[in-house]
Protein backbone atom coordinates (compact mmCIF):
# COMPACT_ATOMS: atom_id res chain seq x y z
CA UNK A 1 0.00 0.00 0.00
CA UNK A 2 1.26 3.46 -0.88
CA UNK A 3 1.80 5.99 1.90
CA UNK A 4 2.43 9.70 1.76
CA UNK A 5 4.92 11.41 4.04
CA UNK A 6 6.24 14.97 3.90
CA UNK A 7 9.87 15.59 2.98
CA UNK A 8 11.35 18.71 4.57
CA UNK A 9 14.36 20.33 2.90
CA UNK A 10 17.24 21.60 5.05
CA UNK A 11 20.73 22.90 4.45
CA UNK A 12 22.84 20.86 6.85
CA UNK A 13 20.56 20.87 9.90
CA UNK A 14 18.09 18.08 9.05
CA UNK A 15 19.17 15.90 11.97
CA UNK A 16 19.03 18.79 14.44
CA UNK A 17 15.56 19.82 13.22
CA UNK A 18 14.20 16.26 13.33
CA UNK A 19 15.53 15.77 16.87
CA UNK A 20 13.90 19.05 17.91
CA UNK A 21 10.54 18.14 16.38
CA UNK A 22 10.41 14.65 17.92
CA UNK A 23 11.15 16.16 21.35
CA UNK A 24 7.87 18.11 21.19
CA UNK A 25 5.17 15.49 20.69
CA UNK A 26 4.31 12.02 21.98
CA UNK A 27 4.54 9.07 19.56
CA UNK A 28 7.56 10.72 17.92
CA UNK A 29 11.01 9.29 17.24
CA UNK A 30 13.97 9.24 14.88
CA UNK A 31 13.62 6.12 12.73
CA UNK A 32 16.78 6.19 10.64
CA UNK A 33 19.66 8.44 9.71
CA UNK A 34 21.22 7.93 6.27
CA UNK A 35 24.67 9.41 5.77
CA UNK A 36 26.31 10.48 2.53
CA UNK A 37 28.41 7.67 1.09
CA UNK A 38 30.16 9.99 -1.37
CA UNK A 39 30.92 13.69 -1.44
CA UNK A 40 28.02 15.51 -3.12
CA UNK A 41 26.07 18.75 -3.12
CA UNK A 42 24.35 17.41 0.03
CA UNK A 43 27.61 17.20 1.94
CA UNK A 44 30.83 15.34 2.54
CA UNK A 45 31.11 11.60 3.09
CA UNK A 46 29.67 10.71 6.49
CA UNK A 47 27.50 13.80 6.91
CA UNK A 48 23.75 13.38 7.25
CA UNK A 49 21.81 13.11 4.00
CA UNK A 50 18.36 11.97 5.18
CA UNK A 51 16.61 11.57 8.51
CA UNK A 52 13.46 9.49 8.61
CA UNK A 53 11.36 10.31 11.65
CA UNK A 54 7.89 9.90 13.07
CA UNK A 55 6.09 12.93 14.44
CA UNK A 56 2.90 12.23 16.41
CA UNK A 57 2.53 8.95 14.52
CA UNK A 58 3.05 10.49 11.04
CA UNK A 59 6.13 9.64 8.98
CA UNK A 60 8.39 12.47 7.82
CA UNK A 61 11.69 12.75 6.04
CA UNK A 62 14.24 15.52 6.53
CA UNK A 63 16.69 15.97 3.65
CA UNK A 64 19.90 17.97 3.67
CA UNK A 65 19.55 19.24 0.11
CA UNK A 66 22.83 21.14 -0.07
CA UNK A 67 21.41 24.64 -0.44
CA UNK A 68 18.97 26.89 1.38
CA UNK A 69 15.34 26.68 0.26
CA UNK A 70 12.62 28.87 1.73
CA UNK A 71 9.33 27.46 2.97
CA UNK A 72 6.08 29.33 2.35
CA UNK A 73 2.63 29.46 3.93
CA UNK A 74 1.42 27.27 1.06
CA UNK A 75 2.36 24.24 3.17
CA UNK A 76 2.19 24.22 6.95
CA UNK A 77 1.77 21.64 9.70
CA UNK A 78 -1.26 21.92 11.96
CA UNK A 79 -1.01 20.58 15.49
CA UNK A 80 -4.36 19.97 17.18
CA UNK A 81 -4.00 20.79 20.88
CA UNK A 82 -6.27 19.39 23.59
CA UNK A 83 -6.10 22.43 25.86
CA UNK A 84 -4.55 25.85 26.42
CA UNK A 85 -1.57 24.37 28.26
CA UNK A 86 -0.65 22.36 25.17
CA UNK A 87 -1.16 25.37 22.90
CA UNK A 88 1.11 27.44 25.16
CA UNK A 89 3.81 24.73 25.45
CA UNK A 90 4.07 24.06 21.71
CA UNK A 91 3.80 27.74 20.79
CA UNK A 92 6.65 28.66 23.12
CA UNK A 93 8.82 25.69 22.09
CA UNK A 94 8.49 26.33 18.36
CA UNK A 95 9.33 30.03 18.78
CA UNK A 96 12.58 29.34 20.68
CA UNK A 97 15.84 30.48 19.05
CA UNK A 98 14.49 32.62 16.27
CA UNK A 99 10.94 31.55 15.49
CA UNK A 100 8.42 34.20 14.44
CA UNK A 101 4.82 34.47 15.67
CA UNK A 102 2.14 35.27 13.12
CA UNK A 103 -1.59 35.91 13.12
CA UNK A 104 -4.33 33.33 13.82
CA UNK A 105 -2.22 30.67 15.49
CA UNK A 106 0.44 30.49 12.79
CA UNK A 107 4.16 30.66 13.39
CA UNK A 108 7.42 30.05 11.61
CA UNK A 109 10.00 28.05 13.57
CA UNK A 110 13.75 28.69 13.62
CA UNK A 111 14.19 26.39 10.59
CA UNK A 112 11.66 28.35 8.55
CA UNK A 113 8.90 25.69 8.71
CA UNK A 114 5.35 27.00 9.17
CA UNK A 115 3.06 25.59 11.87
CA UNK A 116 -0.51 26.16 12.97
CA UNK A 117 -0.99 25.63 16.71
CA UNK A 118 -4.72 25.07 17.02
CA UNK A 119 -6.88 24.11 20.00
CA UNK A 120 -9.35 21.36 19.08
CA UNK A 121 -12.05 23.57 20.63
CA UNK A 122 -11.61 26.11 17.82
CA UNK A 123 -14.14 24.41 15.53
CA UNK A 124 -16.68 24.32 18.37
CA UNK A 125 -16.66 28.09 18.36
CA UNK A 126 -16.09 29.16 14.75
CA UNK A 127 -18.29 26.33 13.45
CA UNK A 128 -20.87 26.31 16.23
CA UNK A 129 -24.65 26.17 15.66
CA UNK A 130 -25.06 29.78 16.85
CA UNK A 131 -24.24 31.71 13.66
CA UNK A 132 -23.84 35.03 15.48
CA UNK A 133 -21.60 33.37 18.07
CA UNK A 134 -19.52 31.75 15.34
CA UNK A 135 -19.12 35.15 13.67
CA UNK A 136 -17.98 36.73 16.95
CA UNK A 137 -15.53 33.86 17.53
CA UNK A 138 -14.15 34.27 14.00
CA UNK A 139 -13.65 38.00 14.57
CA UNK A 140 -11.85 37.21 17.83
CA UNK A 141 -9.68 34.64 16.04
CA UNK A 142 -8.67 37.17 13.38
CA UNK A 143 -7.40 39.50 16.11
CA UNK A 144 -5.26 36.86 17.82
CA UNK A 145 -1.67 35.82 17.35
CA UNK A 146 -1.48 32.80 19.68
CA UNK A 147 -4.96 31.32 20.01
CA UNK A 148 -6.68 31.64 23.38
CA UNK A 149 -9.48 29.15 24.06
CA UNK A 150 -11.15 31.21 26.80
CA UNK A 151 -11.23 34.33 24.65
CA UNK A 152 -12.75 32.32 21.78
CA UNK A 153 -15.37 30.85 24.14
CA UNK A 154 -16.26 34.27 25.55
CA UNK A 155 -16.57 35.71 22.05
CA UNK A 156 -18.82 32.84 20.96
CA UNK A 157 -21.00 33.28 24.05
CA UNK A 158 -21.15 37.05 23.56
CA UNK A 159 -19.32 37.80 26.80
CA UNK A 160 -16.69 40.49 27.03
CA UNK A 161 -13.10 39.64 27.95
CA UNK A 162 -12.34 39.41 31.66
Amino acid sequence: MSRISPCLWFNGDAEEAAAFYVSLLPDSRIERVQRNITDSISGKVGTVLVVEFTLAGQGFMALNGGMKKEYTHAVSFKIDCADQAEVDRLWDALLVSGGEAEQCGWLKDRYGVFWQIVPTALMTYIGGSDAAGAQRAMQALLGMVKLDIEDLRRAYEGKSAA
